[in-house]
């Protein structure tokens, strides 16, 4: 069972405004969740790391309601910290400059700590969204990933295997060999979980920040779908979270034991989420399976309460360990077969083992012709024959999914840099052929003739 066609993934549509879910905006220091020492902190470091010093400005940066930074601004003026400048017609066009004793302690704060952003979310909350976004908690009904795959051709059986992975809660792999479509099947269940999620800027965890959202793995929705402003404050939005696609994040070859902590940069004063805590409320992909540095059975000691428990301990500089939630779809791709991972404890936490292998031949001849329409190159029957029935028997190599599409653009690359009209041949395709395959072709079609190499 494999995957036929590669298109890329449509855009999700949204019936109300994936806003309207998120937290409302706190409108007191004791709703942010966080304490008042580390809110004048932040407040201090922004006005002196960016020059900030606008109402208006310090709570569009903070990502805070303007009630609850007025209410910051006038403690730190009564504490000596702040003067006010100007006042304005409106609360929003106040605004406040450093004192000289308020630059000594922005200073002194910075060199602790130079997170300067949104405000982070209190771990507790953090966790309550999460298990509330969880995509565990959704059903999948077959009508349903009829409807999400209706642009992609899957095999036949191959769908329904997929849907009632994700349905049953639990990890699972998909194996088989390299270019039969793991990889982007695996990105594709996507399609299956739907729905947008709210991913906070940070988390705060005993006074220490913990950066959460990251612009290359975490996908923003469009700034337009963005609500307006409204005249009732307490009805926006709390914009400490961002609304995102759910997280589809993928650990190769590189991923470690160390890789799965907290990363302090002590330059900077504050930590970096690992890539399984990004993750959360969508799908953590581990990628080559069995190649990397960590052994399966390894991997499988570090995630065996979290995978059972749904929660992972992670543990701060100073030693105190705190609980997250490990709410997401894990997926594991190996070229390996089952039996080779060599960990029969780790094999049976796999809920499901799905094989991704070689292509019927109608099924490859669509993969051909659909390719062939993405790289502007007219469809040939013949051409395709002499691939199905010349190519790969001669150099016995299976019909792999990723085949087509790869042949086919070296084909419109080369007509694009010759400046000719993009057509397909025999001799094209054998050229592409050898240059796709290198030496290993020539090889290969020496020994099938019984020529000497």
């Amino acid at each position: 069972m494999s995957l036929l066609s590669f298109p890329s993934a449509a855009a999700p549509h949204h019936a109300r405004s994936p806003w309207a879910d998120l937290p409302r905006a706190p409108q007191s220091i004791e709703e942010t969740g966080l304490s008042s020492g580390f809110l004048i902190e932040l407040v201090a470091k922004t006005m002196l790391q960016l020059g900030l010093s606008r109402l208006v400005e310090l709570g569009g940066q903070l990502c805070l309601s303007g009630s609850v930074v007025e209410v910051l601004c006038q403690f730190m003026r009564r504490e000596g910290l702040l003067e006010l400048t100007r006042r304005g017609q409106h609360e929003a066009d106040m605004q406040f400059e450093l004192t000289l004793a308020g630059r000594a302690r922005a200073l002194e704060w910075l060199a602790r700590n130079s997170y300067v952003g949104a405000a982070p979310v209190p771990l507790q909350l953090y966790a309550e969204r999460v298990r509330a976004q969880s995509a565990q908690a959704r059903v999948i009904t077959l009508r349903q990933a009829r409807r999400a795959y209706a642009d992609l051709v899957l095999a036949d059986g191959l769908l329904d295997q997929l849907g009632t992975a994700l349905n049953s809660g639990r990890p699972l792999l998909l194996y088989g060999p390299a270019g039969a479509g793991k990889t982007y099947l695996a990105q594709s269940l996507r399609r299956l979980l739907g729905g947008t999620v709210g991913i906070p800027h940070a988390i705060c965890v005993h006074d220490e920040v913990i950066r959460v959202f990251d612009a290359q793995c975490h996908r923003p929705l469009p700034a337009e779908l963005a609500p307006r402003a409204a005249l009732d404050n307490r009805a926006r939005p709390d914009m400490r979270w961002v609304p995102c696609e759910r997280p589809v994040i993928v650990s190769g070859g590189e991923l470690t034991i160390e890789m799965l902590d907290l990363s302090f940069d002590g330059r900077a004063g504050y930590y970096e989420a690992p890539p399984h805590f990004k993750a959360n409320n969508g799908l953590f992909i581990v990628d080559d399976l069995g190649r990397q540095a960590v052994t399966p059975r390894a991997l499988m000691n570090r995630w065996i309460v979290p995978m059972e428990r749904h929660h992972d301990h992670l543990m701060l500089r100073n030693g105190a360990k705190f609980t997250i939630p490990f709410e997401m779809v894990l997926v594991f791709s190996s070229n390996l077969q089952p039996r080779e991972l060599e960990d029969a404890a780790f094999l049976r936490r796999l809920g499901h083992k799905i094989e991704i292998g070689p292509l019927a031949a109608a099924d490859y001849a669509l993969v051909f012709e659909r390719a062939c329409a993405d790289e502007g190159l007219p469809f040939d029957a013949a051409v395709l024959a002499y691939l199905l029935d010349g190519l790969h028997p001669r150099h016995r190599r299976p019909l792999l999914a990723c085949y087509p599409r790869d042949l086919l653009r070296l084909i419109a690359s080369r007509a694009r840099y010759l400046e000719l009209p993009a057509t397909l041949s025999t001799e094209l395709l054998d050229w592409a052929w050898s240059t796709y395959f290198g030496n290993e072709a020539l090889i290969e079609a020496a020994s099938s003739t019984g020529s000497p190499s």
